[in-house]
């Protein structure tokens, strides 16, 4: 039951949760337990549930939602906004109410909004925000014992799409489930942001009809049930191995800091909200995107004992496909870590849809708390490699000199904390 509280008490209740959520983050950080990204956010929730909607103070704001590629997007997306705008966004990644929340509280005078959302949060946070944006990337198995089936998801993210009709959308007509979700909105530009992996997307999530793929292009065999065709919509915004080519047809060349051919999507995306949405002109979208190096610590190098140690994440399939072709073949060595743990999904069946490539002359360590299992899918891949379960002391199995890491979630997050610790204080 929804209580029509009177202004002042609002406020009170409102001044309260905020007080109650900067104490909670404060002591977070000095205690060691955490960035205080979550924390503040549940206890300023908790005392105050209207609280989102407060802070959005009816500010324009963009979600990007997708399964894999939201960090980086928003990031993109928010450098971009920067050239022209004061942005408040979830730098950390916490991307379900509670981080919400703490980012806004952190930037409640900034003029725009800019967040990733998880999938099963967007409904909701768009209703309590306002979204006039919605950048939707891509939609793959992940983490099933908790998001479930994907195609729950398409539906649920299509009714959020046709309930706020004043959204514009930027939608990857690459991927046959994120076009299902845009398909009838009243306000989409599409954008050939690129699908590596289409064994999610077989059936028109719609029909159930096969889905036929003809080079660049797909369809449905079945028609929807008004009769019309589903079919890969022409894009407005297309980005290939020559650049990026917009509305005015002009392909400009796009020279990411960022590697990999999805990175290349989301900056697409990202430049097409920038550009359609909020006005940024190309020519000042393009450099800022370009300069992206790192997101959350994804990509970069750290120095550790004699060794540069990149890192890369990977948490689904597709998401692992991809960065393993981002893999350096020439580097010295390549531990890959997996945990289990809630964050990651606990269901590790995922690892033997996983097609791990020849690394060539590169020494291999399987690390993580489910190292075990990663051994046995290498073994089975004919893939050399040793068993270390600790990821720094698979980093210390490797030679010195340019050492490669891939890491599901928490064997990331992990790692990096582990390897700033002994790099800032080696005793």
């Amino acid at each position: 039951m929804k209580l029509n509280l009177p202004a002042p008490v609002k406020r009170l209740r409102t001044n309260l949760a905020t007080l109650a959520a900067t104490a909670a983050t404060a002591a977070s950080r000095a205690t060691g337990r955490g960035a205080g990204g979550m924390i503040g956010g549940l206890v300023a929730g908790a005392i105050d549930p209207a609280i989102m909607e407060g802070l959005g103070k009816g500010r324009p704001v963009a979600l990007i939602t997708g399964t894999n590629g939201k960090s980086t997007t928003t990031r993109m997306l928010v450098t971009a906004l920067r050239t022209r705008f004061d942005v408040v966004t979830n730098e950390g990644g916490d991307n379900m109410d509670a981080g919400i929340i703490s980012a806004l509280l952190s930037g409640h005078d900034a003029s725009h909004i800019v967040l990733e959302c998880d999938e099963l949060h967007v409904p909701g946070v768009t209703r309590r925000l306002r979204t006039d944006c919605l950048v939707l990337l891509n939609l793959t198995r992940d983490q099933l014992d908790r998001v479930g089936e994907i195609n729950s998801i398409e539906r649920a993210l299509r009714q959020c799409v046709t309930d706020n009709p004043h959204m514009t959308v930027i939608a990857n007509c690459d991927d046959v489930l994120m076009t299902s979700v845009a398909y009838d909105a009243a306000n989409v530009v599409w954008v050939a942001a690129g699908n590596g992996w289409h064994g999610d997307s077989v059936s028109c999530p719609r029909t159930g009809g096969h889905i036929v793929r003809e080079g660049e292009d797909w369809y449905a065999v079945k028609p929807l049930a008004d009769g019309r065709e589903f079919r890969r919509p022409t894009p407005t915004w297309t980005i290939t191995g020559d650049g990026l080519t917009g509305p005015d047809g002009e392909t400009l060349p796009v020279n990411l800091t960022l590697p990999g051919t999805a990175n290349r999507g989301n900056a697409a995306q990202a430049i097409a909200a920038a550009t359609e949405r909020y006005g940024v002109p190309v020519a000042e979208a393009l450099p800022a995107v370009e300069a992206v190096d790192n997101v959350a610590g994804r990509y970069s190098t750290i120095r550790f004992e004699g060794r540069d140690v990149h890192m890369l994440l990977a948490k689904n399939p597709a998401g692992w496909q991809e960065a393993l072709s981002m893999v350096d073949r020439s580097a010295d060595g390549l531990v890959i870590a997996v945990n289990g743990q809630v964050a990651d999904g606990e269901d590790l069946s995922w690892i033997w849809d996983v097609r791990f490539e020849d690394f060539g002359e590169l020494s291999v360590v399987a690390a993580g708390e489910r190292g075990t299992d990663l051994a046995v899918r290498l073994t089975y891949a004919d893939i050399d490699h040793t068993l270390v379960k600790n990821t720094v002391d698979a980093i210390r199995a490797c030679p010195e000199g340019r050492v490669e890491v891939l890491a599901n979630y928490t064997a990331f997050r992990d790692l990096r904390r582990a390897l700033t610790r002994l790099t800032e204080d080696p005793k």
